[in-house]
């Protein structure tokens, strides 16, 4: 018999849902309440305050914010208003447009940037 891995429950248990016959029930059961219980415990331990990073790119998304106008504007346009580097101002835009607050579109092969509105 192989070791029984938590990667191994979690197939064992897919086997399971899918009407297969499973060997070792109690143990997967077992191993399953156990990665369960590591996950709870770990995700406890984690704080639920940003980064000192994360709060300073707050801050430079907030900059990027107030830069932006309904109008497109190139990245290398907006770093340089708010001085930082092209590749963090990217990268920061980016979250932005994840977040919907702000839109991306591209004319002619030029990436351009507004506020969504």
């Amino acid at each position: 018999m192989t070791k029984l891995t938590y990667v191994n429950a979690i197939n064992a248990a897919l086997r399971a849902l899918n009407g297969e016959e499973i060997e070792n029930k109690v143990e997967v059961a077992e191993k399953l309440v156990a990665l369960g219980q590591s996950l709870e415990k770990r995700n406890a331990s984690k704080s639920g305050k940003p980064t000192k990073k994360q709060a300073e790119n707050g801050n430079v998304k907030a900059e990027i914010l107030k830069v932006l106008t309904t109008e497109g504007q190139k990245c290398g346009e907006i770093a340089e208003k708010v001085g930082i580097s092209g590749q963090k101002c990217s990268a920061l835009l980016t979250q932005l447009v994840n977040t919907e607050q702000v839109e991306k579109y591209t004319e002619k092969r030029v990436t351009y940037f507004k506020l969504r509105g």
